[in-house]
Parts: C-alpha cells; sequence; structure tokens
C-alpha cells in the first residue's frame, strides 16, 4: 500500500486545551450511531401500530434505514458548506435540529410524516458526522490525529450496543419512548459552542490557507479511498446486522444468547481500535492485511455449523473492522489540505454511509445464489480475500516517476 500523502501541519496554538473538546467531538460522533441503531428493539410494534397504513410493511423498516440514505447522499454537499461557511457555527445548529426532528415521532401521527422527520434527521447527521471528522482533523496532527479518530471509531462500535439496549428497554413501555433520547442534542449543542473553539487555517509562508487562491478539489486523490470505504462499510456492518439471523440459523433463538453474542462482537472491534491507536503508525497493519484478516473472520462464518465456530469468526472479523475503519478514515484525511478537509469528509462519510445502506441489500443478493446466509457470507469473505490479494498487488508494483501516487 503506497504510504499516504503527509498532512499539512495545523497551527497547534488553536487545538483545543484537555479532553473536554474531545469528549463532546467522541460524543457528537455517536449521534448518528443513535439513529442507526435505536429503533431496532420496537420496529415489530411500529409495524403493529400502523397495520392499517397501506406498504406498512415496507415503510416501517424504512424509518430505520432512511436516515443513512439521507446521510450518505448529502454529506458531500455538507462538506461543501463546511468548507465555505464554517465548522463550529454549522455542527451547533445542525445538533439541535437533530434533535427537534429526532423526537418530532412523538407527536407524529401519520406514518409518512413520521418518514419526512427520518429524512431530515439524516440532513442533520450528515452535518454532524462530517463537521465532527473535519474538525479532529483541524484540531490535531500525526499520531495524536490518529489516535482520535480511532477512538471515534471506539465509540461508535461501543455506543452501538448501548443504544441496542436502550431502545429496547425504553421500547417496552412504548414504541415511542426511543424517540425521546434524540433531545440529547439540545443538550450537547450549548456545550459544543462553549467549549469548541473556531479552527484556524494554518499558516503557508506568510499567508494562510484561507489567503491562498482556490485551487481544484483532489479527486483522483479520494477516489480510491472512498471506492474502498463503500466496501469496507459493507464489510464492517455485516456482524452487526446479521448476526441475529446467522445464530438464528445455527439453532440459537434466545435473545439473551444474541445480545451477549452481540457484545462480544463489539468488544472485538473496539479492541481492534484500541490496538489501531496503541500501535505506532509504521508498525500498524496495511490495509491487505486488514481485508484479509476480515475475510478470514467471514470465512470462518460461512462454515460454522454451531456457536462456537460462528462467535469466533465474528471476533475474528471484528478485529479486523476496528482497524480497518481508522485506517482508511485516516488514509482520507492524510491527503486532505484544510481547504478541501470539510468536502473530503463528506464525501468519506457519504461512502460509509453508503456502505451501511447497502450491507443488508448485498448479502439479500448474495444469499438467493449461495443458498443461505452463512454462505453469501462466506461469499463475501473470497470477495474480501480477493479485494486483499488485488491491494497487495497494487502496493508491489513500481509506480511511474510522473505518476501522481493514489490508492
Amino acid at each position: 500500500m503506497p504510504a499516504p500523502l503527509a498532512p499539512p501541519s495545523p497551527d497547534h496554538d488553536t487545538a483545543p486545551a484537555g479532553r473536554l473538546p474531545v469528549a463532546v467531538l467522541m460524543a457528537g460522533s455517536c449521534l448518528p450511531v443513535l439513529g442507526a441503531v435505536l429503533l431496532a428493539p420496537v420496529l415489530p410494534r411500529m409495524q403493529d401500530h400502523f397495520a392499517t397504513v397501506p406498504g406498512s410493511s415496507a415503510l416501517v423498516p424504512v424509518v430505520l434505514t432512511v436516515p443513512a440514505l439521507a446521510l450518505a447522499l448529502l454529506a458531500p454537499f455538507a462538506g461543501v458548506i463546511v468548507d465555505r461557511l464554517g465548522r463550529k457555527g454549522l455542527l451547533v445548529a445542525a445538533t439541535v435540529l437533530y434533535a427537534l426532528f429526532g423526537t418530532a415521532p412523538l407527536w407524529l401521527d401519520s406514518l409518512h410524516a413520521i418518514l419526512i422527520s427520518r429524512v431530515l434527521v439524516g440532513v442533520a447527521e450528515a452535518a454532524i458526522m462530517t463537521v465532527c471528522t473535519t474538525l479532529i482533523g483541524d484540531y490535531y496532527s500525526g499520531e495524536l490525529r490518529d489516535r482520535y479518530l480511532a477512538l471515534q471509531t471506539m465509540c461508535a462500535a461501543a455506543s452501538a450496543t448501548v443504544f441496542f439496549v436502550l431502545g429496547g428497554a425504553l421500547g417496552a413501555a412504548d414504541w415511542r419512548a426511543p424517540f425521546w433520547l434524540y433531545a440529547v442534542g439540545l443538550l450537547l449543542a450549548p456545550v459544543m459552542a462553549r467549549v469548541l473553539p473556531t479552527p484556524v487555517p494554518p499558516k503557508d509562508g506568510g499567508e494562510t490557507v484561507a489567503q491562498t487562491p482556490r485551487r481544484p478539489f483532489p479527486v483522483r486523490r479520494m477516489a480510491g479511498v472512498c471506492l474502498l470505504t463503500v466496501f469496507g462499510a459493507v464489510v464492517f456492518y455485516t456482524v452487526p446486522v446479521e448476526m441475529a439471523y446467522l445464530l438464528d440459523d445455527v439453532g440459537v433463538d434466545s435473545t439473551g444468547t444474541i445480545g451477549a453474542v452481540t457484545a462480544v462482537a463489539s468488544a472485538a472491534t473496539v479492541l481492534g481500535s484500541v490496538f489501531f491507536a496503541r500501535v505506532s503508525p509504521n508498525r500498524r497493519p496495511r490495509l491487505p492485511v486488514l481485508f484479509a484478516l476480515c475475510a478470514a473472520g467471514f470465512l470462518l462464518m460461512g462454515l460454522a455449523d454451531g456457536l462456537p465456530l460462528l462467535i469466533a469468526g465474528a471476533v475474528v472479523n471484528c478485529v479486523g473492522t476496528g482497524m480497518l475503519l481508522p485506517s482508511l478514515v485516516t488514509q482520507a484525511m492524510a491527503r486532505l489540505d484544510f481547504a478541501d478537509r470539510g468536502r473530503g469528509m463528506g464525501l468519506w462519510t457519504a461512502a460509509f454511509f453508503l456502505g451501511e445502506f447497502l450491507c443488508p441489500l448485498v448479502l439479500l443478493a448474495g444469499k438467493r445464489p449461495a443458498g443461505s446466509l452463512a454462505s453469501a457470507v462466506g461469499l463475501l469473505g473470497v470477495a474480501a480475500a480477493a479485494l486483499a490479494a488485488a491491494l497487495l498487488w497494487v502496493a508491489r508494483r513500481p509506480a511511474p516517476a510522473d505518476v501522481p501516487e493514489s490508492v
């Protein structure tokens, strides 16, 4: 894998002191995860409530997934706004709108109106995720930036399990109750406004980047890593999205066991992210190795005929995905200057959430020819192994002297 381009050095006088700004950015990065998993436990009860609405069998599941689709489609536009209008103000405004749109189903009685509110949640999530990741790149550099990007993955993986449990507990009272959690945005927005400094463009000689003429966006630098991120997101979400169905196929239908196995897989993802953050950059596994590790986990899961082998495959895969996601985002960040960082992170965020949206569709498409979900997961493992081999082959090819370095 070619070494990533060296990032520009930010003005460290503008980097926020202390850990509170980092904690705020991590909390903001978890808000899109809240939308992705919170409602999963209450979908059956919501389906019963809207049973008389035509097409509800298709519309109710879309309530869960449509924010991710909206986020994937709109994150690039959010990135353009970030670069042109600034970071901090957009983040605070988007967090407030996230709370307002997220809690709207508490008083909406129309399924179609709820769907519209969920699309608007995705719009707010696109801005929040893009700005949080961009600000990490603005405030920090080098190994510290890599460590915080890995921490972002850890927080997302851990919060997914917490939000799933909270959604189930609140949903036991009423299917609308989990929507109250979106109000956390109203608590977080004023903290963001107070503790996050406005980033200042780094100086290039005697001028800041903002004073230099605007140059074309580096599309070629970002294209490869964004394509890899779409596939990487499919790999990342396969275990959390499909594990319950895979357990059911091997005869496990206990909700307690399903929850425990999901927690173990989530812990493995966190472990991979911790390893990525703790290891120095020159000793971290490269993308071919990480895709190969994820592939090995999928192949074990595809061959599993019982619970032990299925858990072992999931753990191997999730350790790999825990390193894969921060590896992809750090490589994307390293290809961006300050003036391009919002648009670049918008594209990367769009690629990641597009992969999240495509994940169940890809496995559904593979299930038909393969004959079972486990076999489809095995086929995905074969595809990941093929990609690892291709990346290794590309990395070993000598690059022509007149061709710019790219993924």
